[in-house]
């Protein structure tokens, strides 16, 4: 069996799930509403645009590689793009537009054209770390209702991601020179991509009471833990168990 036949079965069967149900946010403070909108629609923009490592995969000769990896990548991307759709239903809901694009996402996807596979993958884990730490935080400010349950669910994906791409990048480092770029490149990399969501959506933090210090605190958590679970020794934790657990309501 191979490595990654696990990661393809959980992907294949959240596929079946239907889409939550989003047609409406009325449990959402009035005041909320158009930066969450705003905040939103940035996100819905990065959650759509995977698809070119899919197709790239197709091509990739690297260290645990195989043909299960690869249809499991591409289900990731399906899942991302699922994400895509219920956000762009949120803001929606919320009274907002879409966009075409953000200068934060032309920034990242050059950043991936520029990079081999394998720095791709770290930076589409620096994503998982942004993801999970404004979805998660964002939903546990928020009233329990349909907005609140569906950003839980996308952040316990994107935890699920998160866990899928450190298997993958831990075998990919071998020996002491690879352990040490790989912490440089991790540490720059998500430290960028976090501080630069703390400035770029301040004002959603702000609003729903996190605070761009609070947010930073929790990223730099976060980054810490992944960087631990992709250079440190191998974890004893049981496989369902995430690196990074999701924010708690306050």
């Amino acid at each position: 069996m191979s490595t990654w036949t696990h990661w393809h079965n959980r992907f294949a069967e959240r596929a079946r799930r239907p889409l939550p149900p989003l047609d409406d946010a009325a449990e959402l403070p009035a005041a909320w509403r158009a930066p969450l909108a705003r905040s939103l629609a940035r996100f819905q923009i990065g959650e759509a645009g995977e698809g070119r490592i899919a197709h790239q995969v197709a091509r990739v000769t690297l260290p645990a590689v195989d043909d299960e990896y690869r249809a499991a990548l591409r289900l990731f991307v399906r899942e991302e793009g699922r994400h895509a759709r219920i956000l762009g239903g949120m803001v929606r809901g919320l009274g907002g537009e879409l966009l075409g694009t953000t200068w934060s996402e032309r920034l990242f996807v050059r950043v991936r054209r520029l990079a081999g596979f394998r720095l791709k993958i770290l930076v589409l884990l620096a994503a998982e770390v942004v993801g999970i730490g404004f979805y998660g935080s964002i939903a546990a400010r928020l009233p329990v209702g349909k907005l609140r349950a569906a950003l839980e669910e996308i952040t316990g994906d994107e935890a699920s991601h998160l866990d899928f791409h450190v298997d993958f990048l831990r075998r990919q480092i071998d020996g002491a020179g690879a352990r040490w770029l790989a912490r440089a490149a991790w540490l720059s990399i998500a430290g960028i991509a976090c501080a630069l969501v703390v400035v770029d959506h301040g004002g959603t933090y702000a609003q729903v009471g996190v605070g761009r210090r609070r947010a930073l605190v929790d990223y730099a958590r976060r980054i810490l833990a992944v960087e631990r679970a992709l250079t440190g020794p191998a974890p004893a934790r049981a496989a369902a168990e995430p690196v990074v657990a999701a924010p708690q309501a306050a």
